[in-house]
């Protein structure tokens, strides 16, 4: 139903209301001016009277919250679509999926690209406990409305059973082709139950509306991250770098987190173009952001800045962190030959973030101790807060 039919709906009750109490008081009045000595009768017929207003206000009531109900929901899923941001938009949907009155707990899975990982985001469970959720369709791969997951627990084994995942439902996620791109799960703890038919048609509601809006947000970011790798080496590009660690220092500042920086570049790069070509150079090039990309952490952002130069965010990192991912992109480098070249090493600058360091100070820092390794020797490391 329509915001404005709800309403309507409302108005139609409140004006029934109106008219039945005003023709109670008329039966009452013509019922005293007629029989002034039946105060019994007059009594009962108040007494229902009364009791018939008061039904009559509590279905007004009740209509009322239900159309603010129902207004709230459809604010929710109008906004579901107002962002582009994937995460945002994961969030949203979650969010909706959340207030549906028994549910505790919910995740939308996305499968990775060509059997990557896959993308999870969660609302009142653990990333580990929304990935040994059953959230696929049925086997055979044939389509489903549904999918009911119900849990059946050894209780000699388990202490606390007020926070087990008793059971849940999985709806589809289809793209605006109807083509399926993930899956919206919601989960009750505490008491085994059935999802109800009216359950089911809120996730099939919300799904149909954030389906879409999940495929567009996705293939966004996806041409976004695209245009932030740098094509030699497929590492984050030099823009994508200095915009990233802006928001990591605001970060790190913010919540009083450790920041630290690696910048390194290869030695006597000019010299390797002059002696086997820019093309040949190019695949060392590519050869070392391999090597690089093999050490780093998860947590942390390797970037080709620019020529020969790379850099590495470290968040929630400290020299040592910085220092240890040195030794490792050192070794891992100059382990094995790359092309022609028996050994090749690496400079670099070191630096932890400041209390006073915005990003531009905190990557001049980085700098100046990447200058000063490659003036002392190169092959090594110069931090910039006296490490080294």
């Amino acid at each position: 139903m329509s915001d404005s039919a709800t309403w309507v709906a409302v108005g139609v009750a409140i004006g029934a209301a109106s008219l039945a109490l005003i023709a109670a008081l008329v039966m009452l009045f013509v019922v005293v001016r007629g029989r002034r000595s039946s105060y019994a009768a007059v009594e009962q017929l108040l007494r229902e009277s009364l009791a018939r207003t008061e039904d009559l206000h509590g279905d007004l009531a009740a209509a009322l919250e239900e159309a603010r109900t129902e207004t709230q929901r459809a604010r929710e899923l109008g906004e579901i679509g107002a962002t582009i941001d994937l995460d945002d938009l994961l969030t949203r949907t979650l969010e909706a999926a959340g207030a549906i009155t028994g549910v505790d707990a919910g995740l939308i899975r996305l499968p990775g690209p060509e059997g990557g990982e896959a993308l999870f985001a969660t609302l009142g469970m653990t990333t580990d406990e929304a990935a040994r959720q059953p959230v696929a369709g049925p086997p055979g791969g044939q389509p489903a409305r549904a999918v009911r997951i119900g849990y059946t627990y050894t209780h000699d084994e388990i202490r606390d059973e007020s926070d087990l995942i008793r059971g849940g439902v999985s709806i589809p996620l289809r793209d605006s082709e109807g083509q399926p791109i993930g899956t919206l799960a919601v989960f009750w703890r505490g008491e085994a139950r059935e999802a109800t038919d009216a359950e089911l048609a809120e996730l099939e509601e919300l799904a149909a509306r954030a389906g879409p809006a999940i495929e567009n947000a996705r293939r966004f970011r996806e041409a976004r991250q695209l245009a932030d790798l740098d094509a030699l080496t497929s590492l984050h590009n030099r823009r994508y770098f200095h915009e990233t660690l802006v928001r990591e220092c605001a970060r790190a500042h913010r919540y009083a987190r450790e920041l630290a920086l690696v910048f390194f570049d290869i030695d006597d790069f000019k010299a390797i173009n002059d002696r086997i070509g820019h093309l040949a150079g190019d695949s060392v090039l590519a050869a070392v952001a391999e090597r690089l990309q093999s050490v780093v952490r998860r947590a942390d952002i390797a970037c080709r800045v620019g020529g020969d130069e790379f850099a590495v965010i470290l968040p929630e990192s400290d020299l040592s962190d910085a220092e240890q991912l040195y030794r490792r992109v050192q070794f891992a480098v100059s382990a094995r030959p790359i092309g022609p070249f028996e050994r090749l090493h690496l400079s670099a600058g070191l630096a932890q973030l400041r209390s006073d360091d915005d990003a531009v100070a905190f990557f001049e820092r980085a700098d100046e101790a990447l200058y000063q390794a490659k003036e002392a020797g190169k092959g090594q490391f110069i931090a910039a807060d006296g490490l080294g």
